[in-house]
């Protein structure tokens, strides 16, 4: 596998911890949340890039992968996904433009409103992510 592919798989299976983390900081993971992500996917990070994975799938598609891979195994806590995030991208700065900061706010903003709009523990991960995505080493 080349290393652009590599990055790429990593970095949308770190997305896919991440929009996890935001639907399950009220320890309950709704359809409506996946819906909303697998919506967001096709329309807003599958034009990202033209990277498949071995099985000719656009890289993208991982985002939705792992969240549904950790909702059905329900083992995982919001806020180890959402560390593991934010280690993933303190390693990867140079990954984190200002159009993919934008994107992934949008995106976790519109998995916390997809239901009933956005609890206190919803809100209280999107301004840690914001803080987050806006901290350079």
């Amino acid at each position: 596998m080349e290393e652009s592919k590599d990055i790429s798989i990593n970095f949308y299976r770190n997305l896919g911890k991440l929009f996890y983390a935001i639907a399950a900081a009220d320890k309950n993971v709704r359809d409506e949340e996946y819906n909303k992500l697998k919506e967001i996917v096709k329309a807003d990070w599958l034009p990202i890039d033209d990277i498949e994975d071995s099985f000719g799938t656009d890289t993208a598609y991982q985002i939705e992968i792992v969240f549904d891979w950790l909702r059905k195994e329900d083992e995982y806590d919001a806020k180890t996904c959402f560390d593991n995030f934010i280690d993933y991208k303190k390693n990867n700065e140079h990954l984190f433009t200002d159009k993919i900061k934008q994107l992934i706010m949008k995106t976790a903003s519109a998995i916390a409103s997809s239901f009933s709009g956005k609890n206190k523990s919803e809100l209280i991960m999107l301004a840690n992510l914001n803080i987050q995505l806006h901290k350079t080493q």
